[in-house]
């Protein structure tokens, strides 16, 4: 502001009008200043926060991988541990026991599998009784 205008406005405005204002203006900056700062400090956390989203996102991504890969091996262990099951039935019915007392074994499902399903979180146990 030039000096003309600050004489003009001060003899226009009586002192304590004056005053008035003029600690309503350094409020008004106080106030823009402490916005400022506040806005700067939500920017921060902004950028803190979307950098922690995408490792998070990262983060799960590689274990979404892992989880496929893991239920494709338990799959195929269910797979290999099936056939050597049929062939361990396979050869104890090849060798039957003089006075017909055979060994039998005897599959359970353990954990909820379902033999038409395959679907289990654990594996198949045997049981061999004569």
């Amino acid at each position: 502001m030039s000096l003309k205008v600050v004489e003009e406005v001060s003899a226009e405005v009586p002192a304590e009008d004056f005053q008035a204002l003029e600690e309503k203006v350094y409020r008004t900056i106080e106030l823009y200043k402490a916005a400022k700062e506040a806005r700067s400090v939500a920017e921060r956390d902004v950028k803190r926060i979307r950098e922690q989203l995408e490792e998070r996102e990262e983060e799960n991504e590689s274990m979404r991988r892992e989880l496929v890969k893991l239920r494709k091996e338990r799959e195929e262990i269910r797979g290999r541990v099936e056939k050597m099951l049929t062939q361990m039935e396979s050869m104890a019915q090849e060798q039957r026991r003089p006075n017909n007392h055979r060994p039998r074994i005897q599959r359970t499902e353990a954990c909820g599998l379902k033999s038409s399903t395959r679907s289990t979180t654990c594996g198949a146990r045997m049981e061999i009784t004569s």
